[in-house]
């Protein structure tokens, strides 16, 4: 009784331990072998004896395997150890495991049935209709057992170790012994190790997929509102006057070059050319907003100078915009008169500087955005 206490008490413990599934398992079929000792009902007349087991499995998912299973042990008779005595038997076998992916070790629970065969020798006795010729009776029978556990798991790759406390509930309603000593069953306590081999190569380790770059056409790393694949200049600051490229352009387009002769505001064919290249320019980034701005040198009243600053203006606004320049990219035309000069109008000595002078008689774009 003691014994079938202590059986109930190990499984009882086991049953109540927390389950946590397994990031991954082991799938494959796998040898299991163990041995251990057999302790034996009171009620059998039988000692204590070792045992052994061979068989095969298969993990189903994380937490299930299931396990066929040989058996086999021969204990001596309590009344005559000359007498022989011997079981083997097969089984089917479910374990449930308790495992945690951060250990290679667990808990698990077991649970099978199995049909168990046992012979036997006994004294003969008259009583019992098996007259005495000087040779032991013999006694075989079959019988269903139920088999019930738990224990400890150890992962070490292909092999695993197993040590188990189980107890095989044995259905043997008949015995070798007087119909008033008949038990109808017989509950067995086993203790074991064991190890189970894994058949067949190991299954190959998924090889995780490269990480995808994202597509650049969708990022804008610097927020200029130019996606990184066009982006010739990433890293460009906030409030930049930003191209299509990413680049920054300049604060005004040069039109150095686009001078007038004196007292004229008709375009001559050198300026003609560089206003080429601004088109160009305005062309290529199609969102740059520019002021058309125009200047004349110190010779001539203000108010002169201021209309002819902006006749000066109006001749490049219009060969702009004729020139397939949108009309709602450009301010002005604005005339500044002689208020900007870039040059001086006069040396230092208070003469004429006509060098100068020329430089001033032009037009600039500035940039707006």
């Amino acid at each position: 009784m003691n014994k079938k206490l202590l059986c109930a008490a190990l499984l009882g413990g086991l049953s109540v331990a927390q389950a946590v599934s397994a990031q991954d398992f082991d799938d494959r079929w796998y040898v299991a072998g163990s041995t251990g000792v057999n302790f034996q009902d009171n009620d059998r007349g039988t000692e204590d004896s070792i045992f052994g087991t061979l068989g095969f499995g298969k993990f189903l998912n994380p937490n299930w395997s299931v396990d066929f299973e040989l058996n086999y042990q021969n204990p001596d008779k309590s009344s005559d150890p000359n007498l022989w005595w011997s079981q083997y038997g097969v089984s089917a076998d479910a374990r449930y495991h308790f495992r945690n992916a951060d250990r290679n070790w667990w808990p698990y629970v077991r649970g099978g049935i199995g049909f168990q065969r046992h012979e036997e020798e006994f004294v003969r006795d008259p009583a019992f209709g098996t007259p005495d010729d000087g040779w032991p009776a013999q006694h075989e029978d079959n019988n269903v057992a139920l088999n019930l556990g738990a224990g400890l798991q150890f992962d070490f790759g292909r092999v695993d170790l197993r040590t188990e406390v189980g107890t095989r509930v044995d259905f043997d309603e008949v015995q070798a012994r007087p119909a008033q000593q008949q038990e109808d069953y017989f509950t067995d306590l086993l203790a074991s190790v064991g190890l189970t081999v894994a058949l067949g190569p190991e299954a190959a380790t998924p090889v995780a997929p490269a990480p995808v770059a994202p597509n650049c056409a969708d990022s804008d790393s610097d927020g200029d509102g130019v996606n990184d694949c066009d982006d010739k200049c990433p890293g460009s600051q906030a409030g930049q006057t930003i191209g299509p490229d990413g680049c920054p352009v300049p604060v005004s387009i040069d039109l150095k070059g686009v001078n007038f002769d004196f007292d004229k505001s008709n375009l001559r064919p050198d300026a003609v050319a560089i206003l080429n290249e601004a088109i160009e320019i305005l062309k290529r980034y199609p969102d740059l907003k520019v002021e058309v701005a125009g200047h004349t040198d110190a010779i001539g009243t203000d108010a002169y100078n201021q209309g002819l600053s902006e006749r000066r203006a109006r001749a490049v606004y219009d060969y702009l915009t004729s020139n397939g320049i949108d009309a709602a990219r450009l301010v002005g035309p604005n005339g500044y008169g002689e208020s900007r000069p870039i040059a001086p109008n006069t040396n230092e000595d208070g003469s004429d500087n006509p060098e100068g002078r020329a430089r001033n008689r032009r037009t600039e774009l500035n940039v707006q955005n």
